[in-house]
C-alpha cells in the first residue's frame, strides 16, 4: 500500500488493490448521514420537529402520486426490510393525524389526510426555497445532477 493519507472511516478495511472503494464508501456515510439531518431539519421548519428521517420517508411515500399503500409497498418502494419499523412510522403519522388507514380485506392501505398532504406541501416550499433556490444561484445545471 502507498504512503497516501487515506480519509476513510475505518482504516483496517481499506484495501491494497482498491483504496479508493473504501474513501468512496466513507463518502456515501458522510453523504448518507448529512441527507438524513437535511430532511430532518427540512420537516422541522416546515413546522414537524418531532418526526424521524423514516417518518419523513415514509410520510412522503404514503402521499407520493396520491394513492393508498400497503405496508408492504411502503416497505419494498423504501427497501426497508425490517417492516415493524414502518410499521411504527406508520402508527406515529396516523397518531399525528398526517396518516390514515384504511382496511381492505386483511390489509390496511394508508393515504394521507389533508393535514399530511399539506405538511408535504410545505416540506416541498421549504426545500424549494433553501436547495433548489441555491442550486439555481450556484449555477448547477438540474439537467446533469439526475
Amino acid at each position: 500500500m502507498t504512503d497516501k493519507p487515506r480519509i476513510v472511516s475505518s482504516s483496517h478495511l481499506v484495501s491494497e488493490r482498491a483504496a479508493e472503494l473504501s474513501e468512496l464508501e466513507f463518502a456515501l456515510i458522510l453523504s448518507g448521514n448529512a441527507f438524513d439531518r437535511w430532511m430532518v431539519r427540512c420537516m422541522r421548519a416546515a413546522g414537524m420537529p418531532d418526526l424521524s428521517v423514516l417518518d419523513i420517508l415514509v410520510l412522503h411515500n404514503v402521499n407520493s402520486r396520491e394513492r393508498e399503500k400497503s405496508l408492504s409497498e411502503v416497505c419494498f418502494v423504501l427497501n426497508v426490510e425490517d417492516s415493524h419499523l414502518v410499521n411504527y412510522a406508520l402508527k406515529k403519522l396516523r397518531k399525528l393525524g398526517l396518516v390514515e388507514g384504511n382496511k381492505r380485506g386483511k390489509e390496511v392501505h394508508y393515504g394521507t389526510t389533508p393535514d399530511g398532504r399539506a405538511m408535504c406541501e410545505k416540506y416541498r416550499e421549504v426545500r424549494e426555497a433553501c436547495l433548489v433556490e441555491t442550486f439555481q444561484r450556484l449555477g448547477v445545471n438540474s439537467q446533469e445532477v439526475g
